[in-house]
């Protein structure tokens, strides 16, 4: 099979393109704007396979996309690129928009014009906004974003099924619940803490801490989104969770205690706008007709995904600092 992959060099693209590039069947482009969350060096794996290519680029620049669809002739698209910070997308939402719609157009064009057999569009479970307990969302329960960052996500859940609708591409959705695990850029919240505490600097938390969220393993993600890719069915959405919700705050206590730090690092911190409270969704659907269940336990999960960290250090300094950036695009920047 031949896969075009978008954002590939970002957190959850990148654990896609190392699984995949296990497989010997698979021949994959790597389409990635490289921006301050994508890194080269979490492909460093798979960067002398011959059945791997990297393009440096923007899913935006509709001539390269052609460009790209023409020369490789996926057999299918699996879209990860996106803005995908919902602190940055209150703090400047134009990006979120630009890259999330425009970008997704951009592509489902492509897709549609050089007749591609499959595109998976990856989302995510905030587009259903914050549910009171004990409800959790199916893949008909109405969307209700809260931020510039889940609006576009929906926006461009949207759109792709309406390629379906309207053009009969194969277009299949996928909605996952938190994700965290090695190589995930310290800005979200198990990254963020991880390296704080093994710094042991602050650890901020916003409001009360008590913010409910369904955790769910890349790898156990990465395995879904290939069980849609080969099963799901054509126009329709499939969720992907963890089934472990945990408040934000037991879930800093349970790194803290990983990495062998103090609670008195914890600090509070004034609540960011629109901060849903609650995020719980159902993947009966998937689990039943992929036969997919995520795997890894959450406090197994957690535990290696802070050894990785504590392991890699000079990753972290470098993605914190952009040093990676300017050294991979004077290197990679061309295709």
């Amino acid at each position: 099979m031949r896969l075009l992959v978008t954002g590939g060099a970002g957190f959850i693209g990148s654990a896609f393109v190392r699984m995949m590039m296990g497989d010997a069947d698979i021949q994959l482009v790597n389409v990635d704007k490289l921006t301050y969350a994508g890194n080269l060096e979490n492909l460093e794996p798979v960067s002398g396979c011959p059945a791997y290519r990297f393009v440096h680029g923007d899913i935006c620049d509709a001539n390269l996309m052609r460009e790209v669809v023409e020369e490789h002739k996926p057999d299918a698209i699996v879209h990860f690129a996106a803005e995908s910070h919902v602190d940055r997308s209150i703090l400047s939402p134009q990006p979120v928009f630009d890259t999330n719609l425009r970008g997704t157009f951009t592509l489902l064009e492509t897709a549609r014009l050089g007749g591609v057999g499959r595109f998976v569009h990856v989302s995510t479970d905030e587009v259903y906004g914050s549910l009171p307990a004990p409800l959790e969302a199916d893949e008909n329960f109405p969307l209700q974003p809260s931020s510039p960052y889940s609006a576009s996500k929906a926006g461009s859940d949207l759109l792709a099924i309406s390629y379906f609708k309207t053009y009969r591409l194969p277009v299949v959705v996928t909605r996952a619940s938190n994700n965290y695990g090695p190589y995930q850029f310290p800005e979200k919240l198990i990254p963020l803490m991880i390296s704080n505490a093994l710094e042991d600097k602050p650890l901020p938390v916003y409001g009360d801490g008590q913010q409910i969220r369904d955790w769910l393993y890349v790898d156990d993600h990465c395995r879904g989104i290939v069980a849609v890719l080969r099963k799901g069915r054509e126009g329709e959405v499939y969720n992907i969770g963890g089934n472990r919700s945990l408040a934000n705050l037991d879930v800093v206590h349970r790194i803290l205690e990983a990495s062998g730090k103090p609670e008195s690092l914890i600090r509070s911190v004034a609540d960011r706008p629109g901060h849903d409270r609650r995020y719980a969704l159902s993947s009966a659907k998937l689990m039943a007709e992929t036969s997919w269940t995520p795997a890894v336990e959450f406090e197994d999960g957690l535990r290696s995904t802070v050894e990785w960290y504590r392991e890699h250090q000079g990753w972290l300094g470098r993605v914190r600092t952009g040093e990676y950036q300017q050294f991979y695009k004077q290197n990679y920047g061309a295709r």
